[in-house]
């Protein structure tokens, strides 16, 4: 960046906690729509504690960060306290951004590679997706991305109709199209959707990257009536957003219905609610504090 660029002003939140509840607040970092977080690691191996920062266009309303703070803490099993400092800061310039994404690095999950545009990966053996990384999750490195991916590579059949649901990125229906492309089948139908036009916007800059725009749908939206079936159905959602739509997930499913965003220990939660609708379930697998449900 030249010196006579504008400059931008940016915000943070910087939280101090033990270095086991370092994943709880990088989720509620996500559920404040932080363009990035990153953790100090600067400290020695057997500290007590770590900072967590979130990055902000604007800083969210307090009231909101202590409501996700909670909840995220008591998600994973903590309590309020596990959070010994909270800071709110104002950025002058754009390093921090160039400094994040410095920590980034590719990541194998099984047969896919997630990558940013920038890495150089030589991989012949591997399908390479290219992810810009302007959202906390959905760049391949949190557990229920991964899962999800897992799920793809085990149960997608090549030549299926594919629906992601809560696109976010849009990893996973690249993931998908990507298998396509490698077995070489291009008349299967792929719809990716989400509420949040941000995040419909990144997906797609990122199947334009990974050169299957052409293979996927995006909508700004959820599930209704007008929605079709699809052969296999992807939702990396929280458990909060799953139930409610879980009825319509089944009925849009002719195969396969793979959800995650669900904690292990809501595991009853989303047995039960898929016994109401005579599911009977084929697999859970658990990643952290994290589950894996597949009908």
């Amino acid at each position: 960046m030249s010196s006579t660029a504008p400059s931008h002003s940016w915000y943070s939140i910087s939280v101090t906690v033990a270095p086991d509840a370092a994943e709880a607040i990088e989720y509620a970092f996500n559920s404040l729509e932080a363009l990035g977080t990153e953790i100090n690691h600067l400290r020695k191996k057997n500290a007590e504690s770590v900072t967590v920062v979130g990055y902000f266009n604007e800083l969210p309303d307090e009231e909101r960060v202590q409501d996700e703070l909670h909840y995220a803490l008591t998600a994973y099993g903590f309590t309020e306290e596990t959070a010994m400092q909270v800071v709110r800061d104002k950025i002058e310039d754009t390093d921090w951004l160039a400094e994040w994404k410095k920590h980034w690095k590719p990541s194998d999950v099984g047969t896919f590679v997630i990558a940013p545009p920038w890495s150089d990966v030589d991989r012949p053996d591997k399908i390479v997706i290219r992810i810009e990384p302007n959202m906390a999750f959905g760049t391949g490195t949190h557990e229920t991305t991964q899962l999800c991916l897992q799920a793809i590579e085990k149960y997608y059949q090549p030549g299926d109709s594919f629906l992601d649901v809560g696109t976010g990125t849009g990893v996973l229906a690249i993931a998908a199209a990507k298998l396509n492309c490698k077995s070489q089948i291009s008349n299967s139908k792929f719809l990716a959707i989400d509420t949040d036009v941000d995040s419909v916007s990144i997906a797609k800059e990122n199947a334009v990257l990974n050169l299957v725009d052409q293979s996927i749908d995006f909508e700004i939206g959820t599930l209704d009536a007008t929605t079709p079936t699809f052969d296999f159905v992807c939702a990396n959602l929280t458990l909060d957003v799953i139930l409610p739509i879980l009825p319509a997930l089944v009925e849009r499913r002719n195969k396969t219905l793979v959800m995650s965003g669900i904690l292990a220990d809501q595991k009853t939660e989303i047995i039960d609610a898929l016994a109401e609708l005579q599911i009977t379930l084929t697999e859970i697998t658990r990643a952290g504090e994290w589950i894996r449900v597949v009908c």
